[in-house]
């Protein structure tokens, strides 16, 4: 289990990792675009492809509604704000983040979550977290890096391997998920009658748009598809001027079917209110309200209990008896004086 690296078929490439700082990174599509995807053609096909898959790699009905009315929501925001800002702090990639919350939200989706607590959220972000490195990242993380930092429970390696191995179960092995970023990622590429900076900054602004947006699980309604051509739509009426603005709505308007514009239309107004938030205007990653911290809210470790405890994390799909033995620490952390 220490490599769940396997010979699959990928719809998009690894992308090189960003050098060893600590600084906000941007998003960066030429490896892909130059080495894999070679013609509009290509990009188009696997368009295709992936339309046909996505609803396949979406949480089970019912769960984004679940969601707002149960703590679960609380605890999801929480580690999908983990996974967001561990991207800067381990240099991940996109799509490893992405992965990692879709896994996340398939898992959860399956189980009755009735009784979980949060260290078992954690424990499965963590996982989420490090399955989705092994298959999309060049150099892997060690799971002592990814507890490193923001996580209120620590856990052994083999607690973590065997969550990977419950999560890969549940989830049928099939980790190649259709995601916003996927669609993000060949719909801006097949843009191409824009100048090299607009292009540029219109990456940017999606990619920020939809890091914003994957905690929220009001996003979790609508297929990948409508969330990415609704963010690149809300992007390109704030940034593109009306002639290069036309030929990019036109595009997007054809790619989306007839009986998804409701959605697309419901999608993007949500969008736009979450652009006018000012929180919205801090970056998600890097500067952003949840890293740092201000020294009010600052908190430190005082002390730290170990305890011995079982688990079954075992959902409605699967077999029964999937119990995890697992050690943790429990930070007890007291906040700093004002």
């Amino acid at each position: 289990m220490e490599s769940l690296l396997c010979d699959e078929i990928w719809l998009t490439s690894p992308v090189t990792p960003d050098p060893p700082c600590r600084a906000p990174m941007q998003p960066n599509f030429d490896i892909y675009a130059s080495s894999f995807y070679t013609t509009k053609q290509d990009r188009e096909q696997a368009l295709a492809i992936c339309m046909r898959q996505e609803l396949s790699y979406m949480p089970e009905p019912e769960y984004a509604h679940r969601l707002r009315f149960d703590d679960m929501g609380i605890s999801r925001f929480r580690v999908i704000q983990w996974i967001i800002k561990s991207r800067s702090r381990l240099n991940l990639s996109l799509e490893t983040v992405f992965s990692a919350a879709n896994y996340l939200d398939r898992f959860i989706s399956m189980n009755q979550w009735h009784g979980w607590k949060y260290w078992m959220v954690e424990l499965l972000s963590v996982a989420c977290l490090s399955v989705a490195s092994k298959f999309t990242e060049s150099f892997t993380p060690s799971f002592d890096e990814i507890q490193m930092e923001d996580l209120e429970h620590s856990f052994e390696s083999s607690t973590i391997q065997r969550m990977e191995l419950t999560l890969l179960q549940a989830l049928g092995w099939r980790l190649r998920s259709t995601t916003p970023y996927t669609f993000a990622e060949l719909l801006l590429w097949s843009i191409d009658s824009l100048q090299p900076y607009l292009h540029q900054e219109l990456i940017t602004r999606v990619t920020d748009l939809l890091l914003h947006s994957l905690s929220d699980s009001k996003f979790l309604d609508f297929r990948p598809s409508v969330v990415a051509v609704s963010a690149i739509r809300c992007c390109s009426e704030e940034l593109l001027s009306s002639k290069s603005d036309a030929s990019v709505m036109t595009y997007l308007t054809d790619f989306i079917p007839p009986e998804q514009k409701d959605d697309l239309a419901r999608c993007q107004k949500i969008m736009e209110l979450r652009m006018t938030d000012p929180l919205y205007k801090i970056k998600v990653c890097g500067n952003s309200k949840y890293c740092p911290s201000s020294p009010i809210t600052v908190l430190t470790m005082k002390g730290t209990n170990t305890c011995d405890c079982h688990v079954n994390l075992s959902v409605s799909k699967m077999q029964s008896g999937s119990n995890i033995n697992f050690r943790s620490n429990l930070r007890k952390r007291m906040r700093e004086g004002h």
